[in-house]
């Protein structure tokens, strides 16, 4: 039998997050509002997220672009504190301990934030790696990045549920056959429907 396994997005599934928190706090620093400082970083977001430019790289670039008069750490901590933990989606998965199937992470994210959310959050515990956008030097919705996890992970789509909050990444996910859910915050029962279902599908109820 194939073994089944749960593949997870990070944000906006396992943490909620609003860069508008950082906008706020960065304003204190900036002489620009806090509206316009994100349009600021719109050259530099993406890259960093791919791993074109790394963690010290980002911060400097970021603090020149924004005009931020305060520290490399006070940015960085700032850039960081944007999350909030799902609770809801945290004890569904901590339910998982019972079964066989394995747990896995795909995010496209960078090295600061994928540091804070393991060092923040217990959650991160339960599953056994990831793939990261930054480390990948790929980004979803892409297939490569999907099938780097396929190879790391012996991933069998079919016999895997992908979950995630945005509707290109899964329509990638659909085309390697992979079972999906589009997860949304504010419906987690949804989620729990599916995940019922999708362990019906690869032997996994009782």
């Amino acid at each position: 039998m194939k073994q089944p396994a749960l593949l997870c997005d990070i944000g906006n599934v396992l943490v909620s997050f609003d860069f508008g928190l950082a906008a706020t706090r960065c304003a204190r620093f900036c002489d620009q509002p806090s509206h316009a400082l994100l349009s600021c970083l719109d050259g530099i977001k993406q890259p960093y997220e791919r791993g074109d430019i790394d963690d010290a790289e980002f911060v400097v670039r970021a603090i020149e672009a924004l005009g931020f008069s305060g520290t490399q750490e006070e940015f960085a901590t700032i850039w960081c504190e944007i999350f909030e933990e799902n609770h809801a989606m945290k004890a569904s998965l901590a339910g998982f301990s019972s079964y066989s199937e394995r747990l896995f992470l795909l995010s496209n994210t960078s090295g600061l934030h994928k540091d804070y959310l393991f060092e923040s959050y217990d959650v991160f515990r339960l599953f056994r790696g990831g793939i990261y956008s930054y480390s990948a030097k790929c980004a979803k919705p892409e297939r490569q990045i999907f099938e780097i996890a396929i190879q790391q992970f012996d991933l069998h789509p079919e016999a895997t549920l992908y979950v995630d909050d945005l509707e290109a990444n899964l329509v990638t996910a659909k085309e390697l056959g992979f079972q999906t859910h589009l997860y949304c915050l504010n419906n987690h029962s949804a989620f729990e429907v599916a995940l019922e279902e999708w362990k019906v599908s690869v032997g996994l109820s009782s």
